[in-house]
């Protein structure tokens, strides 16, 4: 009996070590039918909202619980491989947008989302497109979106008699104005390299070569990426470079933040999920739309950044075809654009009112304007880190606009 009882010991103990390594929900043993899902995602900064957002999920649905745990930014794709491959995966997880989400998809990981209600009806085609296979199959609900745009020092440009400009020629007359001024004219640097390519080079960079329409083009070989409108978008680079801060090869995201928020730069090529660190700011600031050069059509990069998808291996599928069912409702979406960051934007097609000004305005700029993803993202994903460095090194003199375009061709070429 006593060898009975401490063989029983033992195995409670093992399931009790075990068990936290399993990182999707299950039963909730105080309360009969009651059931704990886990969401996994890369926002990390996102805890009290989401924990709100899950909150009054669960005032509709009171038997599920859904436990929101983020994984640090730069570790999730890599983390989240590792759960799925060893079944001990989310039950529900942020789905990154076109080919990394694809991935996971065709490995038997994400599930198939395209009779969710709601989907189809409730997202433009344009919204769908980025976590959706060649088949027309979805593989996520649609859940935020963010944009880029110039953050400029209201206070000073009123100081000053500035006024915004509406070209890119323009744009560099006022850089020029107030370096003579003595002002820092931007805060971007490129210490973290991430950030110069993804909110400076990409968020302008449909003004020089176009859209949806014209990225496809260069996506299929139509067009190169050393022709005259890439090579003029590096020398935009290029000719910005000068009104940077001083020392701007270590200048830091977070440096960036800091010089634009004391003052001390007058405006920063920035994503809208900034907007919210320069609350209780000691000046007022807005956004304009990076200019395009004279004759061309100012375009947003409007981003699609996260979707919501459950696990195909999950124990409760139900559950959470529930929740995103809901998420993927007017009703739910409004719920969520208010749990939601400022700066981080409901992609349904229903009217959804945003509290934040900041919010309303970086919206306002998409106004009879065409908007697309960041360039490298549906289909030249691997153009990422060429792209980076080749940005950074036209920026410190290291290479010409016409040499950074031609080594964009070249990589761009091998993978067509």
């Amino acid at each position: 009996m006593k060898r009975m009882m401490k063989m029983i010991g033992v195995l409670l103990f093992v399931a009790g070590v075990l068990s936290p390594l399993y990182a999707g929900g299950g039963k909730d043993s105080s309360s009969a039918g009651t059931v704990t899902l886990v969401m996994g995602s890369w926002r990390a900064d996102d805890v009290a909202q989401m924990n709100n957002l899950l909150a009054e999920y669960k005032k509709i649905k009171p038997n599920v619980t859904i436990q929101f745990r983020p994984t640090n930014p730069p570790d999730y794709n890599a983390t989240l491989r590792l759960q799925l491959d060893g079944g001990t995966g989310p039950d529900l997880m942020y789905a990154r947008s076109y080919a990394p989400g694809q991935e996971l998809f065709n490995a038997g990981y994400f599930a198939d989302c395209s009779d969710i209600p709601g989907v189809k009806q409730n997202f433009s085609a344009a919204n769908l497109a980025p976590w959706q296979m060649p088949d027309g199959k979805m593989f996520a609900v649609p859940f935020a979106a963010v944009s880029h745009a110039v953050y400029y020092n209201k206070t000073i440009f009123q100081k000053e008699g500035l006024s915004i400009p509406q070209t890119w020629e323009e744009f560099l007359t006022l850089c020029g104005t107030l370096a003579a001024k003595g002002y820092t004219p931007l805060a971007n640097g490129v210490a973290d390299e991430w950030d110069i390519l993804e909110v400076f080079y990409l968020g302008m960079l449909p003004n020089f070569v176009g859209g949806g329409t014209e990225r496809a083009a260069y996506e299929s070989g139509a067009k190169k990426l050393n022709d005259a409108n890439f090579v003029a978008s590096f020398q935009a680079m290029a000719d910005a470079a000068r009104y940077l801060p001083k020392g701007f090869e270590s200048v830091t995201y977070n440096d960036s933040q800091a010089l634009f928020n004391t003052q001390q730069a007058v405006m920063f090529m920035d994503g809208s999920w900034t907007a919210g660190v320069y609350d209780g700011a000691p000046f007022e600031w807005g956004l304009f739309a990076m200019p395009a050069p004279s004759g061309r059509a100012t375009l947003i990069t409007f981003h699609p950044d996260m979707a919501i998808t459950y696990n195909k291996a999950t124990k409760y599928p139900q559950e959470c075809r529930d929740f995103l069912t809901w998420l993927a409702s007017p009703e739910g979406a409004a719920v969520a654009s208010k749990a939601l960051p400022v700066g981080f934007f409901p992609m349904i097609s229903a009217p959804i009112k945003l509290d934040d000004p900041h919010a309303n305005e970086f919206l306002a700029l998409n106004n009879g304007r065409d908007t697309d993803a960041r360039f490298v993202w549906p289909k030249f994903l691997d153009l990422y880190a060429p792209m980076n460095q080749a940005v950074i090194k036209v920026l410190k003199g290291e290479q010409t606009p016409q040499q950074a375009a031609n080594d964009m061709e070249t990589a761009a070429a091998g993978m067509r």
